[in-house]
């Protein structure tokens, strides 16, 4: 650890249940390793993942009073908050959907504050208002981190960002590898499986592909199970859709876990049909598991990480029959699936706790000594 008296504020939207909240979770961890002062901001009340620092709960009080004055007061606090820390930096990983809200944390809240915008999606309707102008006017100056280059490109095209780079989220792959360990391939109870990992909300999922593809392999017929591993609000309509199609008594709902990874680890490989992702942490997880991957190649990740026919397999979005094809090749073409495997580990080591940690302390340096 570097001594330093740095006082960084991360702003998240929760630290449970989300790709997002779980990198600034680490993300705290990885600052607080360099020895900055860590205090973390969350909006609403859920806590799930592992963190260091000092946290400040608004959505203790969101659960308290969440009328109109529940707001403003929670607004007044975030920034007392602010005022009487002092902050070197904040780093805000929220989504910034509401232009009003945006308004005043921007030119309010966040006045006269250093602050680094972190961006973990690629689909501006999920990052930013609905209104560009305003998405320029309050944004295109701002220190702002992408978790993918298509994601830089991108918002830069869009929005015209002036000063953007992309910092991939971290992975502490030993500390995945030890969670794995929780459980033995005896105490899953599934012989030959390939799994899903993630929420179940199907507009970003797309989970209905995933199962329509599954159908139509060879996999139902060779006995090998689809297990789907989280929870979200489409839950029951897709446990409908696999009766519709006649394959539920393949497929295993297992509802939301905090430590998939034994699941993952114990797969023949793990699959993702998302219509749209910022960075995708299931992808580096897997394959540092050694569990080879199978993604559509969607916006924005997936072909920055999967060399197909090397780690995993890379499709066409949208083609139920290309991903189909894919899963019988994992499973009839042993030469394929053995090399992917045998690749997947070392393939990832560049999202590294330590190589990501380099990059955060760079970036900081270079904002924090601007004149």
């Amino acid at each position: 650890m570097q001594g330093n008296n740095k006082k960084i504020c991360i702003v998240a939207s929760s630290l449970g249940k989300g790709g997002a909240e779980r990198s600034s979770a680490q993300l705290s961890i990885m600052l607080h390793q360099l020895g900055y002062k860590v205090y973390i901001v969350t909006v609403l009340n859920k806590v799930d993942y592992e963190y260091k620092g000092t946290l400040f709960n608004l959505g203790e009080l969101k659960d308290a009073n969440d009328t109109f004055f529940g707001r403003l007061g929670r607004l007044k606090q975030f920034k007392a908050f602010l005022k009487a820390h002092n902050f070197d930096a904040i780093i805000d990983a929220r989504t910034r959907l509401q232009a009003y809200r945006e308004c005043i944390i921007s030119k309010w809240i966040y006045k006269n504050e250093t602050v680094i915008y972190v961006l973990h999606n690629y689909k501006l309707s999920k990052t930013f208002t609905p209104y560009n102008w305003l998405n320029k006017y309050l944004y295109q100056n701002q220190p702002m981190v992408t978790v993918s280059e298509a994601a830089k490109t991108h918002f830069k095209k869009q929005l015209g960002l002036k000063q953007v780079r992309t910092v991939y989220n971290a992975f502490n792959f030993s500390e995945i590898e030890q969670a794995s360990e929780a459980l033995t391939k005896k105490d899953i109870e599934l012989e030959r499986y390939i799994i899903f990992f993630g929420r179940l909300d199907d507009y970003h999922k797309n989970v209905k592909l995933l199962l329509s593809a599954y159908k139509a392999s060879k996999l139902p017929e060779a006995g090998i199970r689809l297990l789907v591993l989280g929870d979200g609000p489409d839950l029951e309509l897709l446990k409908q859709y696999t009766v519709s199609l006649k394959i539920e008594h393949s497929v295993v709902f297992k509802g939301f876990t905090v430590n998939p990874y034994p699941y993952v680890k114990h797969a023949l490989f793990s699959v993702l049909t998302s219509r749209f992702e910022g960075f995708p942490m299931v992808i580096p997880e897997s394959l540092g598991l050694g569990t080879p991957m199978l993604a559509v190649n969607c916006k924005s990740g997936p072909d920055e990480v999967i060399k197909s026919g090397y780690n995993g397999i890379l499709v066409e979005n949208f083609n139920v029959q290309a991903i189909s094809n894919a899963m019988n090749s994992f499973i009839f073409d042993e030469l394929l699936y053995q090399t992917c495997k045998t690749h997947a580990q070392e393939s990832v080591q560049r999202f590294s706790v330590k190589n990501i940690t380099n990059d955060w302390n760079q970036l900081l340096e270079q904002i924090l000594h601007q004149p």
